[in-house]
């Protein structure tokens, strides 16, 4: 039995001109010769371009799994994992939180297995942040500025709508550089949650990801801690703040480091 699929309003003629706006015809996608995994317990991911009805492509990353279950209090018998990552999306997008948009989701019980589909839009002219720290010596100190700033406000919108990314490292922040900054957003949002912790929870997502952050200088990560905090220097409670995160990431105090 398949439930009612989303299909977002901006991607329902493509898909629809390509015969692609039902789960049956998206699972088989690609997959003529039936050589979808068999068995429980998998995830397939496919990238795909259509063509609009102006000749335009549009990117998509179809996602496919089988059995892959999530359990919670809400689902004790699980759930499947993109089931979660939709809601996320939907509620980050409700909650104004920059992430990955949701073109196709629905799921379905088949043969005792629980099947979903996730179709999001590529970000493509964003790039990872681990993508940025391999070319972070050759960018100019203003495009540098431009990224610390926009991550710092991308963790901040995350953290004052009272969520926690729960798994935020460099290459969970897609970042672009324009002619007016820099722009970003959030991928990979299957563990998200509220933060029920308050400041422990923010300690643990700013931990994880200054930890991974190895390229960027003390005085960099300093101004990313800055930009998000909204503070123009170290006051008692952010210094404080900002100590713990440390002691919690493991490198060390660089707090007055240019």
């Amino acid at each position: 039995m398949t439930r009612e699929a989303f299909i977002a309003v901006n991607a329902r003629d493509v898909l629809a001109r390509h015969g692609l706006d039902s789960f049956d015809a998206l699972w088989r996608y690609g997959d003529e010769k039936d050589d979808l995994p068999r068995g429980k317990g998998w995830k397939k991911v496919t990238r795909i371009e259509l063509m609009d009805a102006n000749c335009e492509p549009q990117s998509f990353y179809l996602k496919r799994q089988d059995h892959q279950l999530a359990r919670s209090l809400r689902h004790p018998l699980g759930e499947p994992t993109f089931a979660r990552e939709f809601r996320a999306i939907q509620h980050f997008a409700h909650m104004g939180i920059p992430a990955l948009e949701a073109a196709f989701f629905a799921q379905r019980n088949y043969q005792g297995c629980q099947q979903a589909i996730l179709l999001t839009r590529a970000l493509d002219i964003y790039k990872p942040l681990t993508w940025w720290f391999e070319r972070w010596t050759t960018l100019a100190w203003r495009e540098r500025q431009d990224l610390i700033l926009a991550a710092a406000a991308l963790v901040r919108s995350l953290h004052n709508a009272g969520r926690m990314h729960n798994s935020l490292y460099p290459r969970h922040i897609f970042l672009k550089l324009d002619d007016d900054g820099a722009g970003a957003r959030l991928i990979d949002l299957v563990e998200t949650r509220h933060a029920w912790f308050g400041e422990r929870d923010r300690i643990r997502d700013l931990s994880s990801l200054l930890r991974r952050s190895d390229v960027a200088t003390p005085g960099q990560k300093l101004r990313f801690f800055l930009a998000y905090t909204g503070k123009q220097r170290l006051g008692a409670a952010s210094r404080e703040l900002l100590s713990r995160v440390l002691k919690r990431a493991g490198t060390g105090s660089w707090m007055d480091k240019p």
